[in-house]
């Protein structure tokens, strides 16, 4: 079978590139091990959930995927509200003051999978292959040919790892990564409260690491706690009712008593990069290149810039899209954001894990100051949100 491109990993990321350059007319194949379970209103919601910016929004807009997640289950937030449990430093922005609806959407991972497995479906120029897995490629002068799992060859000018943090992709071609072990986990469950979220996500920051209460459509809350890896395992193992108590003393009672408490699991924190992004015939997006700290919520949003940058170079591309030109200029557009975003989130980690006094003085009077600097305070939510 002859493709312009293959992607290996139909989740977020892959499926949004995948109908970005659908819709533009390039035939597609796409590679997936596991189709997301099918989704009902009256399912409980996920533990994995993501912060959906509005320039992500745009992109699902655009991939023809968006209508398909509100018609799911997404809920606007319309605040934030981060502070720093070391003192008064804190800092609330606000989708009014901006002029905006909302500065975001929290959702479950698995409605935008759906959405954009229906995006994909409507598309006669892309083929999904699920379930079914890359086994092995090989790159030739003007083409890339992939084995899968199911015995099936594929070809095209260009295969895209999407295929996550464990990337196939990345291994075979022998790209090498940059690891950093944070020694954390981060905490995830959903949560009652004894007060309403406000539509408001709310972050207080900790030294053993910061919580973040995202708020969901019927008013419960998904959390994503980081704590220090064996702290977290202890977490796990306490009842209900103990870490209830716990969390909602760690929210400093934000949002009064923690009333109900869902699943829960952990997940090991590691940053990662792989150099490069490219070689010729194949390119990695998302968590295959790049995976940062959970603390901004900014990873998948990340991913989505990276589907939407490399699509904007194989669009403008008249010839080879598989060409090292074409990919060399899609690694630039986007290792610089990815790695200024990486590095960002582990300072502000440093910054507030450290507890020596002219520290804490430094971030909680920064974290006063800008909350009164209307504009800088707005020029960054403006910045995260990407408009």
């Amino acid at each position: 079978m002859q493709y312009d491109i293959i992607i290996a990993g139909g989740g977020m990321v892959g499926s949004t590139l995948a109908c970005l350059l659908g819709n533009a007319g390039k035939r597609v194949a796409v590679l997936e091990a596991h189709a997301p379970a099918p989704f009902a209103a009256t399912d409980p919601y996920d533990l994995r959930v993501s912060a959906i910016s509005r320039a992500s929004q745009r992109a699902l807009v655009n991939a023809g995927a968006w209508q398909g997640v509100v018609a799911r289950r997404a809920c606007a937030y319309e605040a934030m509200q981060v502070w720093d449990a070391t003192g008064s430093g804190q800092i609330r922005f606000d989708a009014a003051d901006l002029g905006e609806a909302d500065l975001g959407h929290i959702v479950e991972n698995r409605v935008i999978q759906c959405a954009l497995l229906d995006a994909i479906q409507a598309l006669d120029n892309v083929d999904l292959y699920c379930p079914d897995k890359l086994a092995a490629f090989e790159v030739g002068a003007d083409s890339v040919q992939v084995q899968l799992h199911s015995g099936t060859t594929l070809q095209a000018q260009l295969l895209v790892g999407a295929d996550g943090a464990q990337s196939k992709v990345r291994q075979l071609a022998g790209i090498s990564l940059a690891t950093n072990d944070y020694g954390q986990k981060g905490l995830v469950c959903v949560v009652q409260t004894e007060l309403s979220h406000q539509d408001t996500a709310w972050q207080r920051f900790m030294p053993s690491g910061p919580l973040a209460f995202l708020p969901l459509s019927d008013g419960s809350s998904s959390i994503v706690w980081t704590l220090p890896a064996d702290r977290a395992d202890t977490m796990l193992l306490l009842s209900d009712a103990d870490f209830c108590r716990e969390v909602a003393q760690a929210l400093d009672y934000r949002l009064g008593e923690v009333t109900a408490v869902g699943e829960r699991a952990a997940f090991s924190l590691r940053g990662r990069h792989a150099e490069p992004y490219i070689q010729p015939r194949l390119a990695l997006v998302g968590d295959a290149a790049h995976t940062i700290h959970p603390l901004a919520g900014q990873g998948v949003n990340l991913g989505i810039k990276d589907a939407l940058g490399l699509a904007e170079q194989l669009l403008k591309s008249r010839g080879d899209v598989g060409s090292v030109a074409v990919l060399r200029a899609y690694e630039r557009a986007r290792r610089g954001d990815n790695v200024l975003t990486q590095k960002a989130m582990e300072g502000f980690r440093l910054l507030f894990g450290n507890t020596l006094t002219p520290w804490k003085i430094l971030r909680n009077t920064g974290l006063s100051l800008v909350n009164r600097l209307d504009f800088v305070k707005y020029q960054i939510a403006k910045q995260a949100m990407g408009i």
